[in-house]
C-alpha cells in the first residue's frame, strides 16, 4: 500500500507545507538494503553504536528523496528536492506510522511473544492456516523494536490474517510494540532465561511480555506454568484467556495425554466436552508445547479437529536460518528451502549480495512458485521480477507452473523454467553450475532439499556451525561500549579464530567495521582475493614482504628498526610516499614493539623519510582481564600514553592511538583512545566474565556406533580405561586430527548428547573417540555437540588447563564450516 508524504507527515503531526510530491511504499531503516529509491522513506536511527544520519548523503546520491531525521545537517541544504521530516525520535516515528497503518485493518491478528518458540509457533500457524487465509507474517524473526513495525507495514488490502511475533530485551519495550501489532489473538510461548540480564526477575519479564495482550480479544497460554498464571492474575487478563492444561480437566483446552513414539508424538485432548487426538512428526518437549499453542489458535479460529489432525501430521521443521555451504565446481550455496514469500525473498537477495562482494561469482537463484499471496500471478511475478532485476541476478531457474506461465515478466540474461522439481532434477541442468553463488528459495511443497543435496560438495556429519548473527550482535555489543567516534579493529587472524576468516570478514564489512587485522600477509591476501576492501593491518609482517603488502594494499605493523629500515628502503626504491604503517610499542608485555627508550631514535628516523606514514601507534595489555593486575595495566597505559604522545608531537600530525583489547574494552571503556581491537570477544567469549555476548561457534558430529560393553573390559588404545560396570559405549566421529586434545580422554572431557553430558572414555584416537552413554537416551546417528550452547569453550579450556583461543583455533580445516543467519 502507498501513502503520500503528506499523509505520513500528518500521521507524525508535522506540517505538510513545502513538501515535494512523493508516494511512499518502502520504509527503510538500513541503508544497505535499498531497493526502490523513489518510493523509499528512510529513518535515520540513532543507537549507542551508530548514527544513520551519516548515510543520508549516500542515499540521496542513490535516488532517495524522503527522510525521517532528528537533526538537520548543513550539507543537506543543497538537497532542495528532498523531504526531511524532523522528529524527536526516528524509531518512535517508525512505530507510530506502522501503528497507524495497522489501525486501518479490521482482520484477525495473532501476536506471539515469549522467550522461546515464537518463530516456530508463527511458522507452524502459517502452515496450519495458509489454506484458509491470505496471511501476512513477520519475515523470519523480525520481532524487535525495528522489526515489528517493518513486519506490520507489509499488511495490504489482500491480507486476511496477520501473524506477528514480538521480542523484548529491556523493560518498557512492549508498550511500544502493542499498538503496532494490536493483536486480536495473543499467544504466550515458553518463558525462560533468554534476555534475562536486563530484568530483575522472571516475573518482571513475564509481566512485561503480557503487556502485548492488554487489548486483545483472547489470550492463549499454558496455565500449568505457575509463574505465568500468577502474572495473568496480576495483569487482570484472566477474563479473556483461552488456557490449556495437562493437569486441570476444567481448563478450556485439556491435554489428556501425550505419547512419544519413535518418530512422532500422539497428543490427546478434550475440547467442549469432546475428545480428539492428533499426531505431530516430532518428539521433543518444545515441539509438543508449540503444537499445543497452535492447536488452541486453530480451534479458536474454528478449524475443525479433523482438519487440524490432517494438517498437524504434515508440519515441517522450521528453517530458522539461512545456511551458506560450499557447492560443487567452485559454487557457493545459500540454502533457504522451506521458505518462499516475497518479503523473505528480499532478505535472501540481500544476504546473497553480502556474500558475493566483488568476486566474479555469477548470482543465480533457483526459485519456486510463491504461494498464498492474494495477488494475481501476473501482479505477483511482476513484483518478483523487479526484485530480481534490482538484485543483479544473472541467472534464474524457475520451478512451478505459475512461474513458468509468467516467464516473460523476467528480463534476466539467463532464465529457464521447469514445471516441477522432478523435471528440473531430470534435466541434469544442475550439473552445469560453475563459479556461481546460488540461492535456493523454495516453498515447502517443492522439496528443494533434494536440489540442495545435488548441489552441495558433499554432506558432512562433522560441522563447525558459525552463527553470523551472533558475530554481528557481539560486534555491536562492543561498539556500544565505546565512544561513537572510536574506531574498531576486528581480529580475523588464525582463520578468524577458527571460524573462517572470509565469511567473518564479509559480515564485518557489511556492518561497517573500520579495520581488520590478520597475523601474516598471506591471510590478508586471501581476504583481498575474496573481495574484502576494508583496511587490513598485518600484525607480524616479514622483513622481505613489502611487495606483497604494497600490491594488495595491506598495512604492516612495524615493531623494530630492522623491519622499519627495510620498508623505508623499499618504499624509496619504488617512489612510494605516505604508505600507512602501524607502530607497536612495548609497554610492558615484552613481546614485540619498540621500547620507550627507543622512541627518540624512532621519531628521528621517521622524520627523515617520506615513504612511510604512521597511521596508528598501539600497544598490547598483558592482563587486562584480571583485577589482580589493574595497577600494572594502568602503568602500561601510562607508559604507552607517553610514548604515543611523544611520537605524535615529534611527527607533527595526528596519529590514532589504541591499546584496548576485548577485555580492555570490557573493563576500561572510558579511557581516551582513538581505536580499540576486538578479538576473542567477537567470537562470543569474554575473558573478564562479562555477560551479554552470544555464542558464535558450535562444533557438532554424530554417533557412528553404540555397543554394550561388559564390566572389566577396556576401552581404546593402550587399555587406559577399565570399565567398572556394564556400559553403553558410543563411538563418535571426532579425534585429535580434528582438533580434540588428547588430554580430554579417560573421562576428563565431556560431550553433549540430547542435552545430557557424556564423558569421553579411553584415549582419544586420531579420527574417533568413545563416550559413555550408559545413562543417556542416545541412538546411532544422534548429534553430538563438542562445544557450543550448554558446553562452552571456556569450560572445556578450564578442564585441561588451557585457554579458549587454543580450543577454537585447533579445529582442523577438514571440519566443514557452515554459516547460518536468521
Amino acid at each position: 500500500m502507498n501513502y503520500t508524504i503528506q499523509q505520513i507527515a500528518s500521521i507524525l503531526k508535522l506540517s505538510t507545507k513545502n513538501l515535494q510530491p512523493a508516494e511512499i511504499e518502502v520504509l527503510l531503516s538500513d541503508s544497505r538494503r535499498l531497493t526502490d529509491p523513489p518510493a523509499t522513506l528512510f529513518f535515520a536511527l540513532e543507537t549507542r553504536s551508530n548514527d544513520a544520519h551519516a548515510f543520508v548523503h549516500e542515499l540521496y546520491e542513490e535516488g532517495v528523496r524522503n527522510f525521517v531525521v532528528t537533526k538537520m545537517l548543513p550539507e543537506w541544504a543543497a538537497f532542495s528536492d528532498a523531504n526531511f521530516l524532523k522528529v524527536k525520535n526516528s524509531l518512535t516515528a517508525l512505530q507510530k506510522i506502522a501503528a497507524w497503518h495497522r489501525s486501518r485493518f479490521d482482520i484477525p491478528v495473532i501476536g506471539i511473544t515469549g522467550s522461546n518458540g515464537k518463530t516456530i509457533v508463527k511458522e507452524w500457524l502459517y502452515q496450519l492456516l495458509e489454506k484458509d487465509y491470505n496471511i501476512v507474517r513477520s519475515p523470519r524473526s523480525y520481532n524487535s523494536q525495528i522489526g515489528v513495525p517493518l513486519s506490520v507495514w507489509q499488511l495490504d488490502e489482500k491480507a486476511e490474517l496477520g501473524i506477528f511475533e514480538a521480542g523484548i530485551s529491556m523493560p518498557d519495550e512492549m508498550e511500544n510494540l502493542e499498538p503496532v501489532i494490536k493483536p486480536t489473538i495473543g499467544v504466550l510461548t515458553k518463558i525462560g532465561e533468554a534476555h534475562q540480564e536486563n530484568f530483575t526477575s522472571l516475573q518482571q519479564k513475564c509481566m512485561e511480555k503480557l503487556e502485548l495482550f492488554i487489548n486483545c480479544n483472547v489470550f492463549i497460554f499454558d496455565e500449568d506454568n505457575d509463574l505465568v498464571s500468577r502474572c495473568v492474575d496480576l495483569m487482570v487478563l484472566s477474563q479473556k484467556t483461552f488456557s490449556w492444561s495437562r493437569r486441570n480437566r476444567e481448563a478450556p483446552l485439556f491435554i489428556s495425554s501425550v505419547e512419544k513414539r519413535e518418530e512422532h508424538s500422539v497428543i490427546c485432548y478434550s475440547f467442549l466436552n469432546f475428545d480428539y487426538s492428533f499426531e505431530i512428526p516430532f518428539t521433543d518437549e518444545a515441539s509438543i508445547e508449540n503444537a499445543i499453542n497452535c492447536l488452541a489458535v486453530a480451534l479458536y479460529l474454528h478449524v475443525s479437529p479433523t482438519e487440524i489432525a490432517d494438517r498437524m501430521i504434515q508440519l515441517e521443521p522450521v528453517a530458522m536460518r539461512l545456511e551458506l555451504r560450499k557447492g560443487k565446481q567452485e559454487c557457493l550455496i545459500i540454502n533457504d528451502t522451506y521458505n518462499s514469500d516475497i518479503n523473505s525473498l528480499k532478505i535472501a537477495f540481500d544476504f546473497q549480495q553480502q556474500r558475493r562482494m566483488d568476486r566474479p561469482l555469477k548470482k543465480t537463484v533457483i526459485l519456486s512458485d510463491i504461494l498464498q499471496t492474494g495477488l494475481s500471478p501476473r501482479s505477483l511475478y511482476r513484483k518478483v521480477a523487479e526484485l530480481v532485476e534490482q538484485s543483479g541476478i544473472r541467472k534464474l531457474i524457475g520451478i512451478g507452473p505459475d512461474l513458468s506461465a509468467n516467464a516473460e515478466a523476467f528480463a534476466v540474461p539467463e532464465k529457464v523454467f521447469y514445471p516441477s522439481t522432478d523435471e528440473f532434477i531430470r534435466s541434469g541442468a544442475w550439473k552445469t553450475f560453475r563459479d556461481e553463488l546460488i540461492l535456493l528459495k523454495g516453498a515447502r511443497r517443492f522439496h528443494f532439499e533434494r536440489i540442495s543435496v545435488l548441489l552441495e560438495e558433499r554432506i558432512h556429519e562433522t560441522l563447525l556451525e558459525v552463527d553470523l548473527d551472533a558475530v554481528v550482535h557481539n560486534f555491536n555489543f562492543y561498539k556500544s561500549k565505546l565512544r561513537p567516534d572510536m574506531r574498531l579493529v576486528c581480529m580475523v587472524k588464525a582463520n578468524g579464530y577458527g571460524a573462517g576468516a572470509i565469511e567473518i570478514a564479509k559480515t564485518l564489512q557489511y556492518h561497517r567495521c573500520d579495520y581488520l587485522a590478520v597475523a601474516v600477509a598471506e591471510e590478508g591476501l586471501l581476504l583481498r582475493k575474496e573481495g574484502i576492501s576494508l583496511p587490513v593491518i598485518v600484525l607480524n609482517p616479514e622483513v622481505n614482504g613489502f611487495e606483497e603488502l604494497f600490491t594488495h594494499d595491506l598495512e604492516p605493523e612495524v615493531y623494530n628498526f630492522r623491519i622499519l629500515e627495510a620498508y623505508i628502503k623499499e618504499a624509496e626504491r619504488r617512489g612510494i610516499t605516505g604508505y600507512p604503517i602501524h607502530l607497536k610499542i612495548d609497554s610492558g608485555m615484552h613481546r614485540l614493539g619498540f621500547l620507550p627508550e627507543q622512541i627518540p631514535a624512532l621519531t628521528e628516523r621517521l622524520a627523515t623519510q617520506k615513504g612511510l606514514k604512521v597511521f596508528s601507534v598501539f600497544s598490547h595489555l598483558s592482563a587486562s582481564e584480571s583485577w589482580v593486575f589493574d595497577d600494572f595495566t594502568h602503568r602500561q597505559m601510562e607508559t604507552f600514553r607517553q610514548a604515543a604522545n611523544a611520537i605524535e608531537q615529534a611527527l607533527q600530525y595526528r596519529i590514532w592511538k589504541h591499546i584496548l583489547n576485548s577485555a580492555g574494552m570490557e573493563r576500561f571503556p572510558d579511557t581516551e583512545w582513538d581505536m580499540a581491537r576486538l578479538g576473542i570477544g567477537l567470537y562470543g567469549i569474554s575473558a573478564s566474565g562479562l555477560q551479554g555476548l552470544k555464542n558464535v561457534c558450535t562444533l557438532k558430529t554424530t554417533i557412528l556406533q553404540i555397543k554394550e560393553v561388559p564390566a572389566d573390559e577396556t576401552i581404546g588404545y593402550g587399555r587406559k580405561e577399565k570399565l567398572e560396570r556394564d556400559a553403553r559405549i558410543a563411538t563418535i566421529r571426532f579425534g585429535y586430527a580434528d582438533g580434540l586434545d588428547r588430554q580430554f580422554g579417560n573421562r576428563k572431557g565431556k560431550v553433549l548428547i540430547n542435552g545430557h553430558r557424556a564423558p569421553i572414555v579411553g584415549n582419544v584416537c586420531m579420527d574417533l573417540c568413545m563416550v559413555d552413554v550408559t545413562d543417556i537416551p542416545a541412538q546411532e546417528g544422534d548429534t553430538v555437540i563438542l562445544f557450543g550452547e550448554g558446553l562452552s569453550v571456556i569450560e572445556l579450556a578450564q578442564t585441561i588447563g588451557t585457554i579458549p583461543y587454543e580450543i577454537l583455533t585447533s579445529v582442523s580445516p577438514r571440519v566443514k564450516r557452515i554459516y547460518i543467519k536468521e
